[in-house]
C-alpha cells in the first residue's frame, strides 16, 4: 500500500522501524513546532498575545478538531491535561454509591479502574474486575458482570497488553439497559480505529495524546454525551468551571452545559495546540485510510511472525484485532530480544513478559520486513 505520510514529517523513520506507538507514538513536527512557538511566545510576550480571550478559547480549536475525531459535535467535547485528569473528575461526578458496583477488567491499564477503586475507598461501592489471561478477556464474561446494581462499566476500547477491540455498541446497550454509564478509555484506539461517538452508544471517550493520536504529553481529549452535559457535575472544578469564566465572583459556580464545564483550570495550553494540530493531520489522512493502513502492517507482521513459529497471543479474531501484536518467543527472554532489536534500528517494546509491536500511519512495509529481517537473525 502506498505511504500515508512523508518520512520528513517524522524524521526518525528515516533510519529506524519504529514500531512502538502503543507506547509513545511518534508526533508530526507540525505539532512539535506548533507547541514550541507557542511556549516561545508565551516566555517573549507573556500575555502581549496570549491575553485574556485567547485564554478563554484556547480549547476551540480542539473541540473542533476532536469533533471530526469522534463524530460528534463540538458541544460534547472537553480537553485536559491528562486521560486520568478527566477520568478522575468524571469518577467523582458519577461516584457510585454502596450497594452499587463499578466493572472492568483485571487486565485493564491501572489507570482505568483505580479513579474507581479511590471512589470505592469512599463510598464502598464494589469493583468488579473479570479475569484474564495474556492480556485477554472473554467479553461474554464482562457481560455476564452487568446487573441492576452496576453503575458504571469502565472499559478501555483496545486492551494494551495485547491489543484486543471490545464491540463498544454491544456493550453499551446491554450496559443501558440495567441503567449503568459506559466510560471507555481510548488512548489506545483514537487515532487508529474509526469512532463514532454517538453511535457507539458509550457516555464517555477518554482518550491520552501520546499514543495513536501521535500528540504530545500534557494534553487529552474526552467525549461527554448530551445527557451527562446537563446531569453531571465535575468532580475537579476551577476557574474556568464556571460558564463565564472571566467574571471572577467566587460567590457562585455556574456550569456551561456543555462538555467544557470539565475544562477547570490553566494548564500547558501549547500541549492542547498540539494536540489539535496531531489530530488534524491524523483526520485530514482519513482514520478510516489509517486503520486499513495499520492492519495492512500488522498482516504482514503476523504472517512473518508465525513464519518464525514465535507465540501470538493478541486475539487474531476479525472482530477483536487491531494494529498491537503481541507475542512471547519459547526459551527466549522478551527484555533480551527487545534489546537486541533496539540495536538493530528496530524499536518494539515489552510489557509484562510480552514483546509488543505497535505499527503506525508512519511506518512502511519495509519496517515490517526489517523487522522480521533482524528478529530471524536474533533467533539464529
Amino acid at each position: 500500500m502506498k505511504s500515508l505520510c512523508a518520512k520528513e514529517d517524522f524524521p526518525l523513520t528515516k533510519k529506524t522501524a519504529y514500531i512502538n506507538a502503543a507506547n509513545v507514538s511518534l508526533m508530526p513536527l507540525c505539532s512539535a513546532k506548533v507547541i514550541t512557538d507557542w511556549q516561545t511566545d508565551v516566555a517573549i510576550n507573556g500575555c502581549l498575545n496570549f491575553n485574556d480571550n485567547a485564554e478563554d478559547t484556547a480549547f476551540d480549536g480542539l473541540r473542533k478538531e476532536a469533533a471530526i475525531l469522534f463524530s460528534c459535535n463540538e458541544e460534547d467535547i472537553a480537553g485536559g491535561s491528562s486521560y486520568t485528569e478527566l477520568l478522575n473528575s468524571i469518577a467523582w461526578a458519577i461516584m457510585p454509591t454502596k450497594g452499587q458496583n463499578v466493572v472492568s477488567t483485571q487486565i485493564v491499564f491501572p489507570s482505568t479502574i483505580y479513579p474507581w477503586t479511590r471512589v470505592s475507598h469512599h463510598t464502598l461501592c464494589e469493583i468488579r474486575l473479570v479475569k484474564g489471561t495474556n492480556g485477554y478477556t472473554n467479553f461474554d464474561d464482562i457481560i455476564k458482570q452487568i446487573d441492576k446494581n452496576t453503575a458504571v462499566v469502565s472499559i478501555s476500547h483496545v486492551e494494551y497488553t495485547g491489543g484486543q477491540l471490545y464491540d463498544l455498541q454491544r456493550l453499551s446497550s446491554i450496559a443501558h439497559e440495567h441503567g449503568a454509564i459506559v466510560v471507555v478509555d481510548a488512548t489506545q484506539s483514537a487515532g487508529a480505529i474509526p469512532i463514532d461517538a454517538p453511535a457507539s452508544g458509550a457516555d464517555v471517550i477518554i482518550s491520552g495524546s501520546y499514543k495513536w493520536l501521535c500528540g504530545p504529553f500534557g494534553a487529552a481529549v474526552m467525549y461527554l454525551s448530551p445527557v451527562l452535559q446537563k446531569k453531571l457535575e465535575p468532580g475537579f472544578v476551577g476557574f474556568r468551571s464556571h460558564n463565564d469564566m472571566w467574571n471572577l465572583d467566587p460567590t457562585r459556580l455556574e456550569y456551561p452545559q456543555t462538555a467544557k464545564k470539565f475544562e477547570s483550570s490553566t494548564m500547558a495550553f501549547g500541549c492542547i495546540k498540539g494536540l489539535e494540530r496531531s489530530i488534524k493531520y491524523l483526520t485530514d489522512i482519513g482514520i478510516n485510510n489509517i486503520y486499513e493502513y495499520n492492519m495492512y502492517l500488522s498482516n504482514k507482521l503476523i504472517d512473518g511472525l508465525t513464519a518464525l513459529d514465535v507465540n501470538i497471543v493478541s486475539s487474531l479474531k476479525l472482530e477483536e484485532r487491531t494494529s498491537i501484536i503481541t507475542c512471547t518467543i519459547k526459551n527466549r527472554d522478551s527484555l533480551e530480544i527487545v534489546n537486541a532489536l533496539k540495536q538493530r534500528d528496530v524499536l518494539a517494546h515489552k510489557r509484562q513478559e510480552f514483546i509488543r509491536f505497535s505499527p503506525h500511519l508512519y511506518n512502511s512495509i519495509e519496517d515490517i520486513e526489517k523487522t522480521l529481517y533482524e528478529l530471524k537473525d536474533i533467533l539464529k
